[in-house]
């Protein structure tokens, strides 16, 4: 449970219909192994304890003993157990006569509340209504295994531990989550950050795919980790078949799900996630309109081994069935922010810095898809190749090539000259390769094309991408500055990904086009602003500032989601831990914390550019910093680390 992580899962009974003490006995076997494997908030099916077949069985008063007494039998069973478990069963109300369908929330041998059921379908196969009184406005107390116990549908369950206040259960029973105005949107609004669904859902042709989209549709809408349990094996068929279909989902994502099968689901929620994400978004407001009742129980503070997917490059997609569609998406939302630009302005030129690397690529790729929208030649782009003394071959034919195959106008200007002038007039000694040696020239490629900007009426289109704004792994008032900037907003792992795209693509309709774009991509990343070394690179970025795909994943976590650096690393080496050690790991962490704060004054005067994922760091949009920001309490929390 440390740093958020709570192990759930969603249990399947095998069942008997009716048979109350072989389901007890079901019921805390599947417990106790849920236990061995640091489950600490588990959820059954609606009913379990009787099955929820048992029709007209359900008025009998002897079904009604058996339950409980099954429910007695669990509690002993698992007053060892360090977890929350929530269990169907009828529970009858001498108050008001009246039966109801319930999930009783236990934990240590001791029942904490029961939760009535609000939405009792009684239309084609079900017929709820004929045995049980819906809970809505239901609070009460009533007897049950010997203690009183509240009967109430404003119930949330509070963690006492002071390491994790963040984990509040809130509980609705199946068709609770099918109607229009679910229980779950009020527990979550009086925090909840956990909604245990206790369901028995029949199987049909297409249900499941619609059942999914509830789940993990109802977890995005309240921001909640979302445990759906459903009856499985053992209910009657007669008329239907339960094929035990259990989801968890977070916040919109489905972390595990299981089909056809009893036994436990299992993985991970991460409630401090959910936290910060409605603490970020403050159209998440608290329910005063309603009281909800919060009981409180105890949690001992555990490690929870992880087993929910950590991609190790979080901005790139990850399902390859519908990569073209994510690809293309993103590829449109630049596009189209660049075409809006070029309209309201009335350019008549777009000016690209061609350099023959990843991210000038994709520059000059985005913009020629806004010429298209617009029904603009691609020669209305001005592709300008800028050699100077760092310059190789390989990139320049590329860069030669790339703006042919696309139709642009290519203008090649050698720099050297102009740079060499500017170094006698302050001084600069070609000898010297310091940082005014590397900046001298990358101002003068973007002064050259401003300039060509103003000679043809046109835009100057930035290159630079989101990792590097983050790091600040470019020039002020050089490659940081332009008109607009297509890639602001797209890291440098997905920069690649979305060449690679282009590349594959355009395989059999310009098989030499394809055959560039695969060149740059296996091109090392540089700025080419030291002399080249026999002819080849010799400034390699991520020899320098480490790897991108390590500076994407804690960008994601730590600027995206608000991590701590403890969390940013437990994450990371759960990602990547066989590629790169903890040393490593660290080493890069460090360094990310550092620039990120240092750099932030090259963030605060960003040129225009769209937004295309979850994490920007525009200062009109998602990011606004001081520039003066001190790193000090991070860089100590690292150093605890080490």
């Amino acid at each position: 449970m440390r740093d958020g992580f709570v192990k759930v899962a969603a249990g399947t009974p095998r069942i008997r219909v009716a048979d109350c003490r072989y389901n007890a006995e079901q019921i805390f076997t599947l417990m106790r192994e849920a236990d061995k494997q640091g489950v600490k908030v588990l959820a059954l099916p609606e009913l379990c304890l009787t099955g929820y077949t048992c029709g007209d069985l359900f008025l009998q008063p002897t079904l009604l003993k058996g339950a409980e007494e099954g429910l007695r039998t669990i509690l002993d069973a698992t007053k060892n157990l360090d977890m929350v478990a929530a269990v169907g069963l009828p529970v009858w109300n001498k108050w008001d006569n009246k039966l109801y369908n319930c999930a009783a929330v236990i934990q240590s041998g001791e029942i904490l509340g029961l939760i009535p059921k609000t939405y009792l379908p009684n239309y084609g196969e079900f017929y709820e209504g004929r045995w049980f009184a819906s809970g809505a406005g239901v609070d009460d107390s009533v007897s049950l295994c010997g203690e009183q116990v509240s009967l109430c549908d404003r119930l949330v369950f509070a963690c006492n531990n002071p390491d994790l206040p963040e984990l509040v259960i809130g509980v609705e029973l199946c068709e609770d989550l099918w109607a229009p105005e679910p229980p779950s949107a009020a527990l979550a609004r009086a925090g909840a950050t956990v909604i245990l669904n206790l369901s028995a859902s029949n199987e049909l042709v297409g249900k499941a795919s619609y059942r999914r989209g509830l789940v993990s549709g109802q977890s995005g809408r309240l921001v909640c980790g979302y445990v759906y349990a459903d009856a499985g094996e053992g209910e009657s068929t007669t008329d239907l078949v339960f094929a035990g279909h259990n989801i968890i989902a977070e916040n919109g994502g489905i972390l595990a799900q299981r089909r056809f099968a009893c036994g436990l689901t299992v993985s991970e929620l991460d409630v401090k996630r959910l936290t910060y994400e409605r603490q970020r978004m403050n159209t998440y407001s608290a329910d005063k309109s309603r009281e909800i009742w919060r009981i409180a129980f105890d949690l001992e503070l555990a490690d929870t081994r992880l087993t929910r997917p950590v991609s190790p490059t979080p901005f790139v997609p990850q399902d390859q069935n519908d990569r073209a569609e994510r690809c293309n998406e993103i590829l449109y939302i630049a596009a189209l922010g660049l075409k809006k630009r070029l309209e309201h302005t009335g350019a008549k030129t777009a000016v690209v810095g061609l350099s023959g690397g990843l991210d000038s690529t994709l520059a000059v790729l985005i913009t020629a898809l806004s010429m298209e929208m617009l029904d603009r030649p691609a020669s209305d782009i001005i592709a300008v190749t800028m050699p100077c003394f760092g310059t190789t071959d390989r990139t320049r034919s590329n860069a030669v090539l790339l703006a042919q195959r696309l139709g642009c106008t290519l203008k090649t200007i050698d720099i050297g000259r102009a740079v060499k002038v500017h170094f006698e007039d302050i001084g600069q000694s070609m000898e010297d390769h310091d940082v005014t040696f590397e900046n001298g020239q990358a101002r003068e490629r973007t002064q050259v094309l401003m300039d060509i900007a103003n000679q043809t009426g046109g835009l100057v289109i930035g290159t630079g991408d989101l990792s590097e704004l983050a790091l600040g792994w470019c020039t002020y008032n050089g490659d940081h500055m332009s008109n607009y900037a297509v890639n602001a907003g797209i890291p440098k792992t997905l920069v690649r990904h979305l060449v690679s795209f282009i590349s594959d693509d355009k395989e059999a309709e310009d098989p030499q086009l394809s055959g560039v774009l695969s060149d740059i991509l296996d091109t090392p990343v540089s700025p080419e602003l030291l002399p080249a070394i026999e002819g080849q690179i010799a400034q390699k970025t991520e020899d320098l500032v480490g790897p991108y795909e390590l500076h994407d994943f804690y960008l994601y976590y730590a600027i995206r989601w608000g991590f701590p650096p403890r969390k940013v690393l437990r994450l990371a080496e759960q990602a990547m831990g066989k590629r790169y050690d903890r040393a490593t790991l660290l080493k890069w962490l460090n360094s990310f914390y550092r620039r990120f704060f240092s750099q932030q004054f090259k963030r605060s005067c960003l040129a225009d550019g769209p937004k295309v994922g979850s994490v920007a760091l525009s200062p009109r949009g998602d990011w606004r910093m001081p520039s003066d920001a001190v790193a000090a309490l991070w860089l100590e929390e690292l150093e605890g680390l080490s």
